[in-house]
């Protein structure tokens, strides 16, 4: 789960990947269409192979079944070669397709393709919704504290607004699990699931940090000279570049020094407290100062991050099969469940693709189950 939010670098891979394929590139001669296979011989062997879970008009028996109508041609091909060569692991594939020729393989592969999806309804999902709309609604205990976008009024409240989406779900575990000093109104993390943590995460992320008056009892400027002993980790005016280091740029004056502080007795990082030894009192005041003057804008677009993604997905998954050199699958009206599965199982390198690994790696399950979630309601075609 730590993969984050990206929930996260939630989304520097993704984008790179985005910006190499919309670069023009040079001419690829398409791959050659499969070989036709017999239809009527696919059929047979669907009735006695395949019906049980893709049942014979194509449609999944059960979730987490991928649906086969009107599907590539050449993916299911691929697929079911992958499957017998034990690139793809699925026990019950790999006895099924190991004793499945070659043309029993075109056969099936060209009777599937060869059916119409209007058998497959789109999913009814009650909760479509992305990573930040998620999150805004588990979100709704925080925000009496936090404030409505992150920004809490009160003073030695933290602002999660512009934090690291990656380090607030380590945050929330943390208390959760005991390693954080806790009060009764840390109660609510309890009752949040995983993804719902990776949610609120990119919500609170998605806003920037508001400015805030000076704080009275530190002095910024001495605080700028001191702070250079904190930049190797947390970036020069507090903006790491490592999203399981927090952002301290524009983050309250008063929670800095508590934070501080607690390294010294009840916070568990060694290296901190290494680092805060020979710092007094006066010191911790002076850099917490310098560093709530700073400014932090939001490190995660959770507003527009579902649409990103699916314009990005789309570029292969809804191109015509004839138009790509690459063989990939139709997903829109796919099953959810299986989605999420294959989705993670590429993000995890349980499937071989180094392209769906880079894309996938950035992102818990939280934007995993969303973007599924997507797919599976669109129309099969």
């Amino acid at each position: 789960m730590n993969r984050l939010l990206a929930i996260i670098a939630f989304v520097a891979a993704l984008t790179g990947c985005g910006e190499q394929q919309s670069a023009k590139p040079a001419a690829v001669k398409p791959a050659a269409a499969p070989v036709a296979g017999d239809v009527q011989a696919g059929q047979k062997l669907a009735e006695t192979e395949c019906k049980s879970c893709h049942g014979l008009d194509g449609g999944s028996a059960a979730p987490g079944v991928p649906h086969l109508a009107a599907q590539h041609e050449r993916y299911l091909l691929a697929s079911l070669k992958a499957y017998k060569d034990g690139k793809r692991g699925h026990a019950a594939l790999k006895v099924i397709t190991e004793r499945m020729s070659d043309a029993d393989i075109r056969n099936v592969a060209a009777y599937y393709a060869g059916l119409p999806a209007t058998g497959i309804s789109p999913a009814k999902l009650d909760a479509r919704q992305s990573p930040y709309d998620t999150g805004k609604a588990r979100a709704a205990a925080c925000v009496k504290c936090h404030g409505e976008d992150g920004n809490g009024s009160a003073p030695g409240i933290p602002s999660l607004a512009g934090q690291h989406a990656q380090y607030l779900v380590t945050a929330l575990q943390e208390y959760v699990s005991g390693e954080r000093k806790s009060s009764p109104m840390h109660a609510v993390m309890r009752t949040l699931s995983p993804p719902d943590m990776e949610a609120v995460a990119i919500y609170f992320a998605s806003h920037a940090r508001a400015e805030k008056p000076a704080p009275v009892g530190g002095d910024s400027a001495a605080g700028a000279s001191l702070s250079a002993v904190c930049s190797g980790c947390h970036g020069m005016q507090g903006i790491s570049g490592d999203s399981l280091t927090p952002n301290l740029a524009g983050q309250d004056y008063g929670y800095l020094v508590q934070a501080v502080k607690a390294y010294r007795t009840t916070r568990k990082r060694e290296k901190m407290r290494l680092y805060i030894t020979g710092l007094g009192d006066k010191d911790i005041q002076n850099i917490a100062a310098y560093y709530a003057a700073q400014k932090a804008g939001p490190t995660e677009r959770g507003q527009t991050m579902l649409r990103d993604l699916v314009e990005k997905c789309d570029r292969c998954h809804a191109a015509p099969a004839d138009n790509s050199a690459m063989v990939v699958p139709k997903i829109a009206g796919q099953d959810r469940d299986y989605l999420v599965m294959a989705i993670r199982a590429y993000r995890d390198e349980r499937r071989q693709s180094t392209l769906m690994h880079n894309m996938s790696l950035p992102y818990g399950n939280t934007v995993i189950e969303s973007i599924a979630s997507h797919y599976a309601g669109q129309p099969a075609k």
